[in-house]
């Protein structure tokens, strides 16, 4: 018989596998440190993005923190030219107020039978005072007065003698609250 001596074979082909075991692991190394560099390399680039980005972000930020402070300034400004613009209605609407209360109580007095000494209009609330002939006037005029004005009442009704005359009047005094309608000066009230 034949005898062949196989242990050289197997023992290259051992060292055969040795090799390519380490060249493969090698190779796997390789391939992975390179992974992990081109990831590395990938998250560097990543993070230098995110920073410029942030700084944009943030001058943007700083930007627009400055226009709002600016809209925040004109929003104030423009709050305190409504109230500037407000008051001035107000003050125009009450400058002809005065006129045509003075029109309206005009149509509402009793004409050569009274007449008034003194006016006041502050805010809603009017005060008024003046001399009659008689207190059926007065009712008169008070019972005008309701169907205009809003709470109104007499302060006060006293009698007045003129030295050197036999004529004895009446002072009044009246106040009253803001107009319960608009009275037209071609409207004159009703006289009972």
């Amino acid at each position: 018989m034949i005898r062949i001596n196989l242990l050289p074979f197997r023992a290259a082909r051992k060292k055969e596998n040795v090799r390519r075991q380490i060249s493969i692991f090698l190779l796997s190394f390789v391939f992975l440190l390179a992974v992990v560099i081109y990831y590395n390399v990938n998250l560097n680039q990543q993070i230098d993005r995110l920073k410029v980005k942030n700084k944009e972000t943030t001058a943007q930020l700083a930007k627009y923190n400055e226009k709002n402070k600016e809209i925040a300034d004109i929003k104030k400004k423009l709050t305190l030219l409504n109230k500037k613009i407000d008051v001035i209605n107000d003050l125009n609407g009450s400058r002809t107020d005065a006129v045509l209360l003075l029109e309206s109580m005009t149509q509402l007095i009793i004409p050569d039978r009274m007449w008034f000494t003194s006016f006041t209009l502050k805010g809603g609330n009017i005060a008024l005072k003046g001399v009659a002939l008689d207190e059926r006037t007065i009712a008169d005029f008070m019972k005008n007065l309701e169907g205009s004005y809003a709470n109104v009442t007499l302060k006060s009704m006293q009698q007045k003698a003129i030295p050197g005359k036999n004529v004895k009047l009446k002072d009044f005094s009246f106040e009253m609250a803001k107009r319960k309608k608009q009275m037209t000066p071609d409207k004159k009230p009703e006289k009972s």
